[in-house]
């Protein structure tokens, strides 16, 4: 199965989209990616057994270190590994597409590592890999990042013997590009789900397994500085892991549990 579904012609597309486009962040007509498949790998650990590798879209880097470039046209290709034991008031962002404000707020809104952790310390999950990954998914050029970028990331998350991938973008295109990863890595035997705020860009991507609500670009995990918040949206979605069916594209009741939350005066 293809990561981009009839690729050539999306090629002729997106250089058509370029050509007449006004300004590098200019998102007007862009070819959003359309698969009408999705690849599908079973789980083959329940949560509480499981090592979950966390990627991000953020664009977040070690504080004192080479941050992203976001300035090309095309999107940066690179990405960081990051050790999950870091202090998060080490890691800075580099992104594209979103308000950093939440981030900057709280970490946790995108790299939701405290609550993670959280869950291992609780049993939800065996444990939370010893690093994750970040780079900037504001990445227009879709096909060459599936072609450069994404093989060097499978083969970093296959290292570490991982057996699920939580996926979180950050910005509208974030949503494309975790998309096609989360495609690239369940090819390779790795179960995935990926977080959303969007659910019409979840679904033209299709990656295997998506939990979608209605939130904001740049706090996709939860709102900041709103750990309950938080902890219902990534139990909900990690918990769409272990299913044995088929792909699928699944809203999260988050919403009205935060609703009954913020009537009883608790937010």
């Amino acid at each position: 199965m293809e990561i981009i579904e009839q690729v050539d012609q999306w090629r002729e597309r997106y250089r058509s989209w370029r050509s007449q486009q006004r300004s590098d962040s200019d998102l007007g007509r862009y070819p959003f990616v359309e698969n009408k498949l999705a690849p599908f790998t079973p789980a083959r650990r329940a949560l509480p057994m499981l090592n979950l590798a966390l990627i991000c879209s953020a664009g977040a880097y070690i504080d004192g270190t080479q941050p992203f470039d976001a300035s090309n046209a095309d999107g940066n290709m690179t990405f960081r590994e990051i050790p999950t034991q870091i202090d998060p008031r080490e890691l800075r962002f580099a992104g594209r597409g979103y308000d950093e404000t939440f981030v900057r707020e709280d970490v946790n809104a995108q790299v939701p590592l405290t609550r993670l952790f959280e869950f291992e310390a609780n049993g939800v999950i065996g444990q939370l890999n010893s690093a994750f990954w970040s780079f900037c998914g504001f990445i227009p050029d879709a096909a060459s990042f599936v072609e450069t970028t994404v093989p060097k990331l499978v083969d970093r998350v296959k290292h570490y013997d991982v057996q699920g991938a939580l996926l979180i973008p950050a910005s509208e295109l974030c949503h494309q590009s975790m998309g096609l990863l989360a495609r690239a890595i369940e090819q390779a035997g790795i179960p995935t789900v990926t977080l959303s705020v969007d659910r019409e860009l979840i679904e033209r991507v299709r990656p295997p397994r998506a939990g979608y609500y209605h939130g904001q670009f740049g706090s996709v995990a939860g709102g900041p500085n709103w750990p309950e918040h938080q902890r219902r949206i990534l139990d909900e979605a990690l918990r769409w892991l272990e299913p044995l069916g088929e792909p699928g594209i699944r809203k999260l009741s988050v919403e009205l549990e935060s609703q009954v939350e913020a009537a009883r005066g608790e937010r």
